[in-house]
C-alpha cells in the first residue's frame, strides 16, 4: 500500500475553515487488491491483518504530519460493497456492460492470474526494461500486461509467466464517450483544473486514448480479497461467480475534500471501478447524511489529491484536480526500489512536520514535474523559513519583550483596518506598507480560491519579507524607541497585526507554525483577513517569543541521500547543488545577480509565473538598496552583511521558482 505526497492534501479545509466555510475532509486506505493479496502471502498474515497493521500506520503517520481528516476510513467496509454494487447493476440495467474473454497473464508456478502491477517485463513502445503490466514509469503509457516483452512474475521472478483465458466484464466507454467529452470541458472550465495530461491549457482533450475514442474498460478481476460482483437471484451469473470489481482505477490513498496462499482463482470488481466509490463510501461511514455532500453538486465543491499516474483514469472515470509527479533527485520516487523519503521515514529525520509541508508545497508540481533535492529541501528551511519567515516574527516579539516587558504600546491607531496614508506623510515610516500589505492579501485569497497552492505559499513568503522590509525601512532598534517613541510603537503594532494575519495565511500550510505563533502573541484562532487591521490592541500582554524554526545543518543532504537514495545512492550518490553559503558569499551574490531566467515561447503566462516575476523583480531590489546601504556609514539601522546573506539566498530561490514554473507541461503521447 503505497501513500503519495501528503503535502497538498490538508490545504484545503484548512483554508476553507479560515474562510468560515463548512467543509468535509475525508481520507482513506484503499485495502482490495493484489497488492494487498500478494503482500499478505509474503508475511504469512490474511489480507485483513495486514489492511489493519498498513491502517494504523497510514493513520499515524498523518497524526504526525498534522493532517486532520474530519474521517480517516478504509474501503473494506459494507458500505463500499453497497454503493459499488448497486452502480455496477446500474451500469448493467442500462446496457453499458458486456462481457469479453481475453488472453490474461497466469503463473505457472503460483497457480493464478496475475494481476497487472504484478508482471513486469520490457516496454514495448520504449524498451525499458521494468516496466509494470500497468503502466511504463519511463514513457508513461497504460498499459496491458500481455504487451510486455518477457514478462515477469514479481512475486517470484524464476517462475514461468504465461496466458490463458478468463471471462471479464467490460464497461463501454466507447458509448460513454460523447457525454463524456461533454461533460469534462465543461467541467474543466467551471473547476479551474489545471492542465495535465488529458487536458492543456485551453481546455482541450489531448491524451491519444481519448482522440481516439475510448474502449472498453474491464470492470472485473481474478481475485479473492475485494468486493464480489453483484448477481441477482434468478438472474444469469454471466460466468461472474467468485469473482471482483476491479482494483486499478485509483491511487492506493484516497483524499477528498467536498467543501459547503494461493488459493483457487476467483474474481472481483477491479478496483479502478471499485476505488473511487471510495470517497463516498468513506463520507458514509462518517455520517448518514453523506448523499447530502455528494448529491448536492449545486452548493458543493469537490477537491482531490492524486498521483500523476492516476491522471488519465480519474480525468476519464471521475471529477479531478492534478498533483503530478514529484520525482526524487534525478528520478521518481519509488517504494518498491526504496527510493525516496516516505512518511514514516520524513519523520525520522528529526525535522518538524511545518518544514516538509512548506517545502513538498512550495515544489508542489502543478503543471510539470517538480524535483525533490535535499539541498534544496536545506535551503527552504535555512533561507526561507528561518531568516524570512522566522527571523521576522522572532525580531518582532524578541524586541517588544524587551522593550516593552512583552505589553503592546499604544500607537494610538484606531480599532480596524489601517488607513491608507499619504506616501509622503512625515509621520509614518514606511507609508506604502499597508497598501502594499492589502495587495498581497488580495492576491492571496484569489489564488487559493483557484487552488493554486504554490503561488499561494509564495505570497505568504512575500508578505513575511515585506514585514523584513518594514523593519529594516523603519529602522526598528533603541535609535527609533529613544528618538520617535510613537513610531516605533506604531512599528511594532503594525508588525505584530501582521504577524496575526500570517498566522492565518499559514494555517492550511503548516497549522503546527500557526499555533506556535497564536501561543507566542497569546491569541486565538482568526479568519484570513481581507486587509490589515489594528486586531491585537495597545495593552495586550504577548506570550513568550521563541524561534519558530531552526538551522538545518548542510552536512545532512548527504547523509540523506545516502540513506533515502535506494541501491543507485550507494553505488553514484547525486551531485550535491552548490548554494548560496557554500559557494561563499560573494559568490553567491554575484551569481544572484547573473543568474539568467530561461526565456520559453508558451503563450500566456500563468499567474505563478507572473507573481514570480514580481517577487524577483522586488528581491532585486532589495538586494540592490542592501548593497548600497552596506556602503554607508554605521548607523543604528544600518543592515549587515548577514541581512544580505539572506536576501541572496531569498533571491536564488525565487528564480529557482520561476525557472521551475516556466518549464512546460509534459503531456502523454
Amino acid at each position: 500500500m503505497q501513500t503519495p505526497s501528503y503535502g497538498c492534501t490538508n490545504f484545503s479545509p484548512q483554508h476553507p475553515g479560515t474562510r468560515n466555510r463548512r467543509t468535509l475532509y475525508v481520507c482513506g486506505t484503499d485495502e482490495y487488491g493484489t497488492a494487498t493479496e500478494t503482500q499478505a502471502l509474503k508475511e504469512g498474515i490474511t489480507p485483513k491483518e495486514l489492511c489493519d497493521k498498513y491502517y494504523k500506520l497510514h493513520r499515524e503517520t498523518y497524526t504526525w504530519f498534522d493532517i486532520g481528516f474530519d474521517h480517516f476510513g478504509r474501503t473494506s467496509t459494507p458500505h463500499q460493497t453497497e454503493i459499488c454494487q448497486e452502480v455496477y447493476l446500474n451500469l448493467k440495467d442500462h446496457g453499458l456492460l458486456e462481457k469479453q474473454t481475453k488472453e490474461q497473464t497466469y503463473c505457472e508456478s503460483c497457480g493464478k492470474f496475475l494481476a497487472d502491477r504484478f508482471v513486469e517485463g520490457t516496454c514495448p513502445h520504449c524498451g525499458y526494461d521494468d516496466a509494470r503490466g500497468d503502466q511504463c514509469d519511463s514513457c508513461s503509457r497504460t498499459l496491458d500486461p500481455t504487451e510486455l516483452i518477457n514478462p515477469r512474475c514479481l512475486i517470484d521472478r524464476s517462475h514461468k509467466v504465461t496466458t490463458r483465458a478468463t471471462s471479464h466484464m467490460f464497461v463501454k466507454l466507447d458509448t460513454i464517450q460523447p457525454r463524456f467529452e461533454e461533460w469534462i470541458k465543461k467541467s474543466w472550465k467551471e473547476g479551474k483544473w489545471s492542465p495535465n495530461a488529458v487536458m492543456n491549457g485551453d481546455g482541450e482533450i489531448i491524451d491519444a486514448r481519448v482522440r481516439g475514442g475510448l474502449r472498453p474498460s474491464p470492470l472485473t478481476r481474478d481475485l479473492t480479497w475485494g468486493v464480489p460482483v453483484p448477481v441477482r437471484p434468478g438472474e444469469p451469473s454471466d460466468g461472474m461467480e467468485k469473482k471482483v470489481l476491479c482494483e486499478s482505477v485509483y491511487p492506493r490513498q484516497t483524499y477528498a475534500c467536498l467543501i459547503n496462499g494461493p488459493s483457487a482463482p476467483s474474481q472481483h470488481l477491479d478496483v479502478w471501478f471499485d476505488a473511487p466509490f471510495g470517497y463516498p463510501s468513506i463520507t458514509a461511514a462518517y455520517t448518514p447524511e453523506w448523499k447530502r455532500w455528494w448529491f448536492n453538486h449545486q452548493n458543493v465543491r469537490l477537491f482531490q489529491f492524486m498521483g500523476k499516474d492516476n491522471v488519465y483514469f480519474h480525468t476519464v472515470f471521475w471529477p479531478s484536480i492534478l498533483l503530478e509527479y514529484l520525482q526524487y533527485e534525478s528520478g521518481k520516487f519509488s517504494k518498491s526500489r526504496n527510493v525516496g523519503v516516505f512518511g514514516p521515514g520524513a519523520r525520522e529525520t528529526g525535522v518538524p512536520p511545518s518544514v516538509w509541508r512548506y517545502y513538498l508545497l512550495s515544489t508542489r508540481p502543478e503543471t510539470s514535474d517538480s524535483i525533490f533535492s535535499w539541498n534544496d529541501f536545506i535551503t527552504a528551511n535555512n533561507s526561507v523559513l528561518l531568516n524570512n519567515f522566522g527571523n521576522f516574527v522572532n525580531r518582532v516579539l524578541k524586541f517588544i519583550q524587551a522593550k516593552f516587558d512583552g505589553v503592546l504600546p499604544d500607537a494610538h491607531d484606531a480599532v480596524g483596518p489601517y488607513p491608507i496614508v499619504d506616501p509622503q506623510d512625515p509621520d509614518h515610516l514606511d507609508p506604502t506598507f499597508v497598501p502594499e500589505v492589502n495587495q498581497l492579501l488580495a492576491e492571496y485569497v484569489d489564488a487559493m480560491e483557484s487552488v493554486k497552492l504554490r503561488l499561494s505559499l509564495h505570497i505568504v513568503m512575500q508578505i513575511s519579507n515585506r514585514g523584513n522590509q518594514y523593519l529594516q525601512r523603519s529602522g526598528l532598534g533603541n535609535a527609533l524607541l529613544t528618538n520617535n517613541p510613537k513610531g516605533c510603537a506604531q512599528v511594532v503594532s503594525r508588525a505584530v497585526n501582521l504577524i496575526y494575519a500570517l498566522s492565518a495565511l499559514v494555517h492550511p500550510f503548516m497549522p503546527g507554525t500557526s499555533r506556535d505563533i497564536l501561543e507566542q502573541i497569546n491569541a486565538p484562532a482568526r479568519t484570513v483577513p481581507l486587509v490589515l487591521s489594528n486586531d491585537i490592541l495597545a495593552g495586550h500582554k504577548l506570550g513568550v517569543p521563541a524561534h519558530l524554526f531552526t538551522k538545518i545543518d548542510e552536512k545532512k543532504a548527504e547523509e540523506w541521500r545516502a540513506r533515502f537514495g535506494g541501491d543507485s545512492a550507494k553505488a553514484a550518490p547525486a551531485t550535491a547543488k552548490p548554494d548560496a553559503k557554500a559557494a561563499g558569499k560573494k559568490k553567491a551574490a554575484a551569481a544572484a545577480k547573473k543568474a539568467p531566467v530561461e526565456k520559453v515561447d508558451e503563450g500566456p503566462k500563468s499567474e505563478e509565473v507572473i507573481a514570480l516575476e514580481a517577487e524577483v523583480k522586488a528581491q532585486g531590489e532589495v538586494v540592490r538598496k542592501l548593497k548600497e546601504a552596506l556602503k554607508g556609514p554605521d548607523s543604528e539601522g544600518k543592515p549587515s552583511k548577514g541581512d544580505l546573506d539572506i536576501a541572496v539566498a531569498e533571491l536564488l530561490r525565487l528564480k529557482s521558482s520561476l525557472l521551475e514554473a516556466h518549464k512546460p507541461t509534459e503531456v502523454a503521447a
